[in-house]
């Protein structure tokens, strides 16, 4: 029989979406092939701190405190100095320090294996406004946008961006996810609390035309090439202006969730298609999620991707797969393998360099 592969699953972190971290490192920890593999939760702190549990919850007072040895392949426990060696790393962090490239820098630097996309895509995917930049640089179709900085805050003018944008207008902080910072503008008391909203969680703020029409998502997995799963469609309860953090995680009744979305066969092909050519333009790999618009005059319009997205019970990426098939348990393995051949491929690659004078 096979040695199983030791999977650590990396979760919590230092982030705004902490809880929801968790509740994804729990169906990745539940559904993960125990047959093929060992799984190792990994829990990180609110306040940066690394601990081995025994299982994935938010507790960790009980946990092992962990640190990293200069050998890269160990992970160390600090007392007893006893050695754990995962095959591969599945972070599970969502947001901040997690899915921003500074957990994949980490890893990479290590040279141990993880699952998802590396430090570049990462990092770009992370920031909204880079999203942007990069996706309209390839030609893809985005909405119109204004960004600010911190240090603009004198700047900032409602007349302004109502003139070049409309009204209403969303408000997001740059790098955040779960739709923590971001707000709906109507007015300028709206504008004036959203400005608070986002400087409190983040250094930039962006602000963008509000597109009328349909909510959708799509996932794309592999790398060579990848491929992307049919859309999907979510509908939002008039009780909410848009798809907020507590109409995603909280309120039961708040969405209505449309696995596929019921779409015109040409507009669907598209959507999987600039799906995977956003994919592609931000440098993911491995997977992600990319979320658009389908507006009113028969526009697809690309609005962000998330390289790591929700695997929790109400999470669309593994709904959209488990439509194709795949089980979530499949699911796990598949993207295991695939994280371990991009290591492999990636060996190619010289590390070193000697010049014969």
């Amino acid at each position: 029989m096979a040695k199983k592969r030791k999977v650590a699953i990396l979760y919590g972190g230092r982030s705004v979406e902490h809880q929801v971290s968790i509740n994804s490192a729990k169906n990745v920890y539940q559904y993960i092939d125990k047959d093929k593999f060992e799984p190792v939760p990994v829990g990180i702190a609110q306040d940066g701190s690394w601990h081995l549990k025994s299982e994935v919850d938010g507790n960790f007072e009980g946990g092992d405190s962990l640190s990293l040895s200069l050998d890269p392949t160990n992970l160390k426990f600090k007392d007893t100095l006893q050695e754990i060696r995962p095959d591969v790393v599945f972070p599970m962090l969502h947001g901040t320090n997690g899915e921003d490239g500074s957990i994949q820098g980490l890893l990479q630097s290590m040279d141990i294996p993880f699952v998802g996309t590396g430090v570049l895509g990462s990092s770009v995917a992370m920031n909204k406004l880079t999203t942007k930049r990069l996706l309209q640089a390839a030609g893809l179709p985005v909405g119109k946008y204004l960004a600010y900085h911190f240090y603009q805050k004198q700047e900032l003018d409602f007349d302004h961006i109502q003139g070049e944008l409309g009204l209403p207008f969303m408000a997001k902080a740059v790098s955040l996810g779960s739709s923590v910072g971001v707000s709906k503008v109507s007015s300028r008391a709206d504008f004036e609390k959203a400005v608070l909203d986002g400087f409190r969680f983040d250094s930039a703020i962006l602000f963008e035309e509000y597109l009328q029409g349909r909510e959708l998502e799509c996932s794309v997995m592999g790398n060579t090439p990848p491929r992307a799963s049919e859309p999907a469609e979510i509908v939002i309860s008039k009780n909410y202006e848009f798809y907020t953090y507590e109409a995603k995680y909280l309120d039961p009744k708040a969405v209505e969730l449309h696995v596929p979305a019921k779409l015109d066969v040409r507009i669907s092909e598209r959507i999987k298609q600039l799906s995977i050519q956003a994919y592609q333009a931000l440098h993911c790999e491995d997977f992600a999620r990319v979320d658009l618009f389908f507006t009113g005059d028969d526009e697809v319009w690309v609005n962000e991707i998330n390289t790591i997205p929700g695997f929790t019970n109400s999470s669309m990426f593994p709904m959209m797969w488990q439509e194709k098939g795949i089980s979530f348990t499949d699911l796990v393995t598949t993207l295991v393998d695939i994280a371990l051949e991009r290591s492999e491929v990636s060996k190619r690659v010289l590390k070193d360099y000697s010049h014969n004078a």
